[in-house]
């Protein structure tokens, strides 16, 4: 199953793969309410996407419909899981415990995507010990060890933006194959077998802010 996965997504559009993530989200809440069935255009409706976007997204992976039937949900469901690799029983740690650290622990997020959370870890000795939503903080120095111990796949930058260059090539150089970036800082992919996702959540909200804007301009506000 994989080895298909990979020569099918080998050269689909990242703008593809940004929106497999809602139409996981999408079809988890259709099997929520019960329902099995449902057509390009009625996914469309509650999606927001045209129905021929729909069709050619997922047909960079196969399609997964039926002339005159559409899509089977939970087929669908399970199949876009094994894409985005919900399955693979992915591990993760998160590094820095402060008000995001402790809210990303928190938050069943992990747990509802198949990433399996298994430990949080600081640098500051009043944090260090520390009980945090079941998890007991240990020290960064410890992080390579626990890495190998444990074959951590993902680690979850949340430290400040002037510690993120030092603590991320602390993880890469733990095997650590994935960072997941917090910390406003933008960390480069220079390692060749790392991949990092940079979250600049203040890019999110410029992007409102002008969405809001416009909208104002639009109705003279």
């Amino acid at each position: 199953m994989r080895r298909d996965l990979k020569k099918n997504t080998a050269e689909v559009s990242p703008a593809v793969i940004n929106r497999l993530p809602r139409y996981y989200r999408y079809l988890r809440e259709l099997l929520r309410q019960g329902i099995l069935r449902i057509s390009s255009g009625e996914l469309s409706e509650k999606m927001n996407v045209t129905a021929s976007q729909i069709r050619q997204d997922l047909n960079c992976f196969g399609g997964f419909g039926q002339q005159g039937y559409g899509y089977n949900v939970t087929y669908l469901c399970s199949k876009i899981s094994d894409i985005l690799g919900v399955s693979n029983g992915f591990t993760s740690v998160i590094v820095g415990t402060g008000n995001m650290g402790r809210a990303l622990a928190g938050s069943t997020m992990f747990e509802h995507r198949g990433v399996n959370l298994i430990g949080l870890f600081d640098n500051a000795p009043s944090v260090i010990g520390q009980i945090v939503d079941g998890y007991q903080v240990m020290d960064v120095e410890t992080l390579p060890a626990f890495a190998e111990k444990y074959h951590i796949d993902i680690a979850i930058l949340t430290v400040p933006k002037a510690e993120a260059e030092t603590v991320a090539q602390k993880i890469l150089s733990s095997g650590i194959r994935a960072i997941w970036n917090f910390s406003s800082a933008e960390i480069l992919q220079e390692n060749p077998v790392a991949i990092v996702e940079n979250v600049h959540m203040g890019d999110s909200l410029m992007k409102l802010m002008y969405e809001l804007r416009t909208a104002e301009e639009n109705t003279g506000r």
